[in-house]
């Protein structure tokens, strides 16, 4: 099946948030409201799958989900909550989800949130409307915008209008599209006249897919668990017996003290 993908041409884009609107609309998300965990009102939430980044120089970059094509996230779901479709979206099944969070830490773009106002939450992002993807449709973001600065299509063929736009162009951009090859590629890819290397926890990200990384640490958690429990039911054991040989061990004979006579005045 070929991989979906979305361009974002940040050059094209001029803040106006209706990609936000459609999704909000698509998804009947609640109003933005100021919570003390969120940096920015407009900062990703459980009301805000996506969202405009407003940089120096009227720039504007619109944040999603990146949908890694190797995604860290579903690699450190313990239960399957996180999932990798052949079509390209990474997406969440809630009724798997067991709220441990490690897809929020694993995230190399900080993606996934929590809902924290909910009392079961549930983690929220983007799913790069997959189930329009179903339908024939576009994601709604895309469908909403007005400049054409998010297009949709199959991510060999983005890929490829991305460098001729770049090569068409000289000067216009920056020589990179972003996320065409970084930790094993993206969904989601880039060209921009800005560094967008704001994006990511950290500048510079290597062509290594981050579950060959992740693979080291939850490989190792099926040992732990197994040795730590074993541990614990040893000591449970010796616990147990020894309280069962003091309840049954029999009280020792003491000879009766010797008193002396008392003395008849």
């Amino acid at each position: 099946m070929t991989a979906k993908a979305i361009l974002t041409d940040t050059t094209l884009c001029i803040g106006c948030e209706l990609c936000v609107e459609a999704c909000r609309r698509e998804y009947k998300l609640g109003e933005d409201k100021p919570r003390p965990w969120k940096m920015r009102i407009d900062d990703l939430s459980a009301t805000r799958y996506t969202t405009i980044v407003r940089r120096p120089g009227s720039r504007f970059v619109r944040l999603q989900c990146r949908h890694c094509r190797q995604p860290a996230c579903v690699s450190v779901c313990l239960v399957g909550a996180m999932q990798k479709t052949p079509e390209g979206p990474v997406i969440y099944d809630p009724n798997r989800c067991i709220g441990c969070r490690y897809c929020m830490m694993a995230c190399p773009y900080g993606i996934p949130r929590y809902d924290w106002d909910k009392p079961v939450p549930f983690v929220r992002k983007c799913t790069l409307c997959y189930a329009r993807l179903g339908q024939g449709r576009e994601p709604a973001c895309v469908e909403a915008c007005p400049t054409k600065a998010t297009i949709f299509g199959a991510r060999d063929d983005l890929v490829a209008e991305a460098h001729r736009r770049i090569r068409e162009t000289p000067g216009k951009y920056i020589d990179k599209v972003v996320g065409e090859t970084e930790i094993g590629g993206t969904s989601v890819i880039y060209i921009s006249d800005i560094p967008l290397d704001f994006l990511a926890w950290r500048p510079g990200l290597d062509r290594t897919p981050l579950p060959d990384l992740t693979w080291v640490a939850l490989s190792k958690v099926p040992p732990m668990v197994l040795g730590v429990g074993g541990v614990m039911a040893g000591l449970w054991w010796i616990i147990d017996r020894r309280v069962k040989l003091a309840e049954h061990k029999e009280p020792e004979h003491k000879e009766p003290e010797h008193k002396e006579p008392e003395k008849k005045t």
